[in-house]
């Protein structure tokens, strides 16, 4: 496949570059294990999948501003945070955690890219230039 690049929006700045698993469901990163990076959220579309060291693609976030940035913290704190961001309808307690966990987020992302990211795909987020490559 030929790399394709589609515009975004960015929230948080960085760039990162890894492989994508894409979450149905919204994500509470409290109930994903520090240690593994695995989400154990009973019937989460993620459930028994790792986003450690992933982009994570995602509708938005859930829970309360305590566990959804104390489960932020804990996976930063173990080396097992997502590379990146791409969430669909940011709210403000994700947007908070990854800015002070320097973790790259972006939304706003051009609707083809949906059609068209899969699971395991090798993509570079970069917020700061507002862009996304399918490598």
């Amino acid at each position: 496949m030929e790399k394709r690049i589609f515009r975004c929006h960015k929230i948080s700045e960085g760039v990162a570059e890894g492989e994508v698993i894409l979450s149905q469901d919204d994500m509470m990163f409290y109930l994903v294990r520090p240690e593994t990076g695995m989400v154990f959220e009973k019937s989460h579309s993620l459930e028994g999948k790792s986003v450690a060291n992933k982009i994570v693609v995602f509708p938005s976030g859930k829970g309360s501003s305590v566990v959804q940035s104390d489960g932020l913290y804990q996976l930063k704190m173990k080396g097992n945070q997502p590379l990146a961001m791409i969430i669909q309808h940011p709210e403000t307690v994700l947007v908070a955690g990854a800015i002070i966990m320097e973790i790259p987020m972006v939304d706003r992302v051009d609707p083809e890219f949906y059609k068209i990211v899969k699971d395991g795909d090798r993509i570079r987020v970069d917020a700061d230039r507002e862009v996304i490559e399918i490598l």
